[in-house]
């Protein structure tokens, strides 16, 4: 069915991404399906990390706790960019691509009034009109 899954990773906000998270892994181990997590960081300093290179090793290290807790077969991404908001959507389809990811696993917020006058859209939702594989949205 699926081979590869990609599931972005918010690192400042894994609380909020329990669920999606939760299906990738019971996803990954009932199907035997390998997880790239991918995190998008800024150049500068954040919350998250100091550096981009601060960053992947977090992120990697996240990988391979998930890899142990869940009994699967995992990998990370952490792409850094200038303007994380502005980038994004775009970044996250790319590694898609370049992952060779079949599925994309992801959490998304529950929808508001700027979602509801398309003021502002999820990057889960760009994700859906853009992504050429299957795309789960968990919310």
């Amino acid at each position: 069915m699926f081979s590869k899954m990609m599931v972005p990773v918010d690192m400042e906000h894994l609380e909020a991404q329990h669920k999606a998270l939760q299906v990738a892994a019971d996803l990954a181990r009932r199907h035997n399906i390998e997880v790239v997590y991918v995190g998008i960081t800024g150049i500068a300093a954040s919350s998250a990390a100091k550096t981009p290179e601060e960053y992947a090793k977090d992120l990697a290290l996240f990988a391979r706790q998930q890899a142990e807790q869940h009994d699967i077969a995992t990998s990370s991404e952490a792409l850094a960019c200038v303007d994380v908001a502005a980038d994004k959507d775009a970044r996250l389809l790319q590694a898609a691509l370049d992952c060779a990811a079949d599925l994309i696993v992801m959490a998304s917020h529950v929808p508001d009034v700027a979602d509801r006058l398309h003021l502002i859209g999820s990057n889960a939702a760009w994700l859906v009109r853009h992504s050429e594989v299957s795309v789960f949205v968990v919310r």
